[in-house]
């Protein structure tokens, strides 16, 4: 069952999303096996054995209709990223289309704080948001097939980490040393939707020693409770 909340990618919209989910998962209706947020909707995965659609749609109206608000905390997670020529093939090419030097590139990148929308794509794959109005470009037009583990990337009003390798249309502008899934974690995603992402700059030495260490699963970004 999908609930819908509007057809823009939007804060608002989003935290409705984000809120409902919050509510299904605090609740445990009888029969709901997962609960799913994107942009703008929630899918609810049920098992009609033990529910009807019917059903769970009567449950989930009468959720909806008590407006509480959503939670005021959220999780930061500053995670490092090198932006060195070897991590960042496509930053020449954004410099170009955009009329931004590599340092103004990098510095609009770092000054946000990003929201996690979704997890989508890829297992673990954020999708955050908002990307400043000068990094802004259309996805590439000639997607790689292979994209490296840990690359930051740009495209429309999005930023994301592609936590493992695999096909790609994003503009590669820099790579994180830090693993964003495992199925050994619990959950295995590092990133949730409704968390914050800040990017803290660092370069190849500080790069190789955190890679090496988060192999080893002996790192894990810093992270703070922060009012939303």
């Amino acid at each position: 069952m999908i609930v819908e909340f509007g057809d823009t990618i939007d804060r608002a919209v989003n935290e409705r999303v984000l809120l409902l989910n919050q509510k299904l998962n605090r609740l445990r209706l009888p029969g709901v096996i997962e609960t799913i947020p994107t942009f703008r909707s929630l899918l609810v995965l049920y098992d009609p054995v033990k529910t009807s659609s019917s059903n769970l749609k009567a449950l989930i109206a009468q959720v909806l209709e008590k407006k509480t608000s959503a939670s005021s905390e959220a999780t930061l997670w500053r995670i490092p990223v090198c932006y060195a020529p070897e991590f960042a093939p496509d930053l020449p090419d954004v410099c170009a289309r955009t009329g931004l030097s590599a340092e103004r590139v990098v510095a609009l990148h770092l000054e946000r704080q990003y929201r996690v929308y979704m997890l989508g794509f890829l297992p673990g794959f954020p999708y955050m948001g908002d990307l400043a109005e000068p990094l802004r470009l259309p996805r590439r037009a000639d997607p790689r097939t292979r994209v490296p583990a840990g690359s930051v990337a740009i495209a429309t009003s999005m930023t994301g980490i592609y936590p493992v390798e695999s096909p790609g249309g994003w503009h590669l502008i820099g790579r994180t040393p830090i693993k964003l899934f495992d199925l050994n974690w619990d959950p295995p995603s590092l990133l949730a939707p409704g968390d914050v992402v800040m990017f803290e700059e660092i370069g190849v030495e500080e790069f190789r020693q955190i890679e090496q260490a988060a192999e080893s699963d002996l790192y894990r970004p810093a992270r703070e409770k922060i009012r939303v």
